[in-house]
């Protein structure tokens, strides 16, 4: 928690003497040490943002419950995470300054030896330790005089220019890159002995500092930069290769000729969508586009604390502060009492699963229209993933919808799955809104939000229950009752379509916001 966290309220001082004074948290702890935190990436964003300032700036300012001050905070800061369960955001990405991907070895040889080794240190860790101990001391020297001659490591200013050079080629927007990559590079020139770095030491270094400042995407894999004689050198032999594999976007599994009825697969073609933020989330998150809509909760430990008020029914995150305060109108001896107690009010982020319903029929891929629905289906993913929203996908075709992701933050799963989706067949459109349906009525249960990003030219042709029309009616109320909210990404072309569209059918009972593609 955050109070854990920064620090809270004395209870000891301010019961038996009456003062405020702070009882330090994890940060004042970690002084001087090494703070490791697992699954970094399940952190609440308002608790890493406090590690992450803390970490680059030294120290822990505390502003809360009448106290102020500030204390040296100053440690390294170690974190581990499991892609699957979770990406981090690129701006809390950017600010560790190094970056190893740890993956099991694939060496058959490697692998009987990590199992000795493991066999050998259950049986015998002492006997282990003992083994060892030579190339631990002879490691252990070398760091000790490394850090004696860092101070004197140089850079050459060439170096230097090549590698900010580099930087900005790679698109890598902020200074932090290069600042970590320069004291990388220094720390491994002193650990080899030598107090001038070399263009081996700062590909060592950006290797360990630069591939998780590209990935900007959550589809993107890390990359490995070299300076830029060699990357140049890359470049052009890769356009070399690339240049006879340019073909249509369109990979057709079976005879085009039955269109609507087979199924072909498509690329996403690279759509830009407009930025834009509908006024209520405006309102609730400042403006600000990184942040989603906010809820404030009442004794609840969850979020930023904003205030204190009265305990309401099952309330448990008490406010030392303030509940001594109220008692403390009564004068000594203190004694509080149950109208006393107050509540802290907190601000936290609502959680909230977009769901993007995307339209595979066969209708689609005429003009490849599927192409530009699958570009506007990953530039949605590109800003769950910034925004840091649950992502569902239902994709319909045939007769009837698929939720092929149910809600998670495994944004590169829904990524490739957009890719490969065949498009073909009928228009199930009904069976998609009802998909969703169950979705919001699944997880209102627990006070999660659901929206609903529609990506179709609305031409439906398969009925659930009734008529289609009918279907469609019955499911956007009851859409409206459980407020979820639709965005309705209009495919259809200029030219004249005798078929019936229910795009507008379902924006009016749902308020739905239409924006043509």
């Amino acid at each position: 928690t955050l109070d854990r966290l920064v620090g809270t309220i004395e209870i000891s001082k301010a019961l038996k003497e009456g003062i405020r004074a702070l009882q330090p948290g994890i940060l004042a702890e970690a002084n001087r040490n090494i703070l490791y935190i697992d699954e970094v990436n399940l952190l609440e964003d308002y608790i890493a943002d406090v590690l992450l300032d803390s970490a680059a700036m030294g120290w822990n300012f505390v502003e809360r419950e009448g106290i102020s001050l500030k204390h040296p905070s100053k440690f390294i800061l170690v974190g581990s995470m499991n892609p699957e369960e979770g990406e981090l955001r690129p701006q809390l990405l950017d600010r560790f300054g190094m970056f190893v991907a740890i993956e099991a070895s694939q060496n058959a040889e490697e692998r009987i030896e990590i199992v000795k080794r493991v066999t050998e240190f259950q049986k015998d860790p002492q006997g282990f330790y003992e083994k060892y101990r030579k190339q631990d001391e002879k490691l252990r020297d070398s760091i000790v005089k490394a850090k004696e001659i860092l101070g004197e490591v140089e850079i050459e200013e060439e170096l230097l220019k090549l590698l900010v050079e580099t930087i900005i080629q790679l698109g890598i927007k902020t200074h932090r890159a290069e600042i970590a990559t320069v004291k990388a590079a220094k720390a491994i020139a002193a650990l080899a002995g030598r107090k001038k770095v070399s263009i081996e030491d700062l590909n060592k270094a950006m290797e360990l500092t630069l591939p998780h400042r590209l990935k900007s995407r959550p589809f993107q894999k890390p990359q490995m930069p070299q300076i830029p004689q060699r990357q140049e050198k890359l470049t052009s032999e890769q356009r070399s290769e690339n240049k006879p594999m340019e073909k249509e976007s369109m990979v057709q599994q079976k005879d085009q000729s039955s269109v609507g009825n087979s199924e072909m697969r498509f690329e996403a073609a690279n759509v830009e969508i407009e930025k834009r933020c509908c006024k209520e989330e405006a309102k609730n998150a400042g403006n600000r586009s990184s942040r989603d809509c906010r809820l404030t909760l009442i004794g609840k430990p969850l979020g930023i604390p904003i205030s204190y008020t009265l305990p309401i029914k099952d309330a448990r995150d008490i406010n030392l502060f303030a509940t001594l305060n109220s008692a403390m109108l009564r004068g000594y001896p203190l004694e509080i009492r149950e109208e006393d107690i107050r509540v802290n009010m907190r601000k936290a982020r609502a959680p909230k699963v977009t769901a993007i319903l995307l339209d595979s029929s066969g209708s689609m891929a005429l003009q490849k229209r599927i192409s530009i629905a699958k570009g506007i289906a990953k530039r949605i993913v590109e800003n769950s993933y910034k925004r840091r929203n649950l992502l569902s996908l239902i994709v319909f075709n045939g007769n009837e919808a698929k939720v092929i992701v149910s809600p998670t933050r495994k944004y590169e799963e829904v990524f490739d799955a957009i890719e490969n989706i065949p498009t073909g067949g009928k228009t199930p459109l009904a069976s998609a809104l009802f998909r969703l349906l169950c979705i919001a009525r699944s997880l209102k249960k627990r006070n999660i939000k659901v929206n609903g990003i529609l990506i179709s030219d609305g031409k439906a042709n398969v009925s659930m229950f009734d008529r289609v029309e009918e279907d469609i009616r019955r499911i956007c109320n009851s859409l409206a009752k459980e407020g979820v909210k639709l965005e309705i990404y209009d495919t259809r072309t200029k030219a004249f379509d005798p078929s019936p569209s229910y795009i507008e059918l379902i924006s009016e009972i749902t308020n739905a916001q239409i924006l043509r593609v």
